[in-house]
């Protein structure tokens, strides 16, 4: 019995491995949280939307998708039952081992699809310091803050379409992982804080935005409108790629 096609290291052998890589200098870094995401949706849903938006994605471009990062910096959110926090420092050192071992055997071009905003600034620093090594090109998809210019005639429910655990996040999940959301449960939850000084960063916990663990209007989530920003934002994925570092999509 022969084993099937993937481009996902882990489900690799060795050997497959070193067939992949002969074709392409690209790894896609998925990286997420363990937080609340909604009374109605999975305590991981940013590590399973980046781990199944990087799957799609070297489906179109070769490339191989690296180790999932699926626990992230989620203090704001501890203090909600299931909450998984990493200190910054010890995320920042794991994740700097893996592209380590990753540029060891030739990986040139990082992609990292990251839809937690607590890892955003920590992979930041890590792709600048890279790419002090000329040869070395880094990206990031902030996944949920990437898909709001691609949203046109798909959300109805403006600017709060994309807080969180709302119509945008819970119709992307409708869609890739419908038997894990529970309509029963989702809500609609207006933020409970409304901040007069934006324009300061301030450090508020989670509870004092939401109840429920959702900011906008959940029930208006539908699979038909996650298909639709996935594909959008996959295809957007594809052309930065395409485009930008030169790769081509093989369907």
């Amino acid at each position: 019995m022969s084993a099937k096609e993937t481009n996902i290291l882990k489900e690799m052998s060795w050997k497959t491995f070193k067939e992949k890589k002969e074709n392409t200098d690209l790894v896609i870094i998925p990286s997420g949280a363990f937080e609340v995401y909604g009374p109605h949706l999975p305590l991981g849903s940013d590590t399973l939307v980046s781990t199944k938006i990087s799957e799609l994605v070297a489906e179109q471009v070769d490339s191989i998708v690296g180790p999932a990062i699926e626990v992230g910096d989620s203090a704001i959110l501890d203090v909600v039952p299931g909450t998984i926090t990493i200190k910054p420092e010890s995320f920042k050192l794991y994740l700097i081992d893996i592209v380590d071992s990753l540029k060891k055997w030739g990986f040139r071009d990082f992609l990292f699809v990251n839809p937690h905003l607590g890892n955003v600034p920590l992979i930041n620093q890590i792709a600048y310091e890279m790419q002090r090594d000329d040869e070395i090109r880094c990206a990031q998809i902030d996944y949920w803050r990437f898909i709001k210019p691609l949203d046109k005639g798909v959300i109805e429910s403006g600017e709060l379409a994309h807080a969180h655990a709302s119509e945008a996040g819970t119709s992307i999940l409708m869609h890739l992982y419908p038997e894990l959301v529970d309509t029963n449960k989702w809500v609609n939850e207006p933020p409970k804080f409304t901040n007069k000084f934006p324009e300061i960063i301030q450090y508020h916990s989670y509870d004092e935005f939401s109840n429920s663990g959702t900011i906008g209007n959940a029930t208006l989530g539908t699979a038909e409108k996650g298909e639709e920003l996935v594909k959008r934002s996959v295809n957007r994925i594809i052309q930065f790629l395409e485009e930008s570092w030169g790769y081509r999509a093989n369907n």
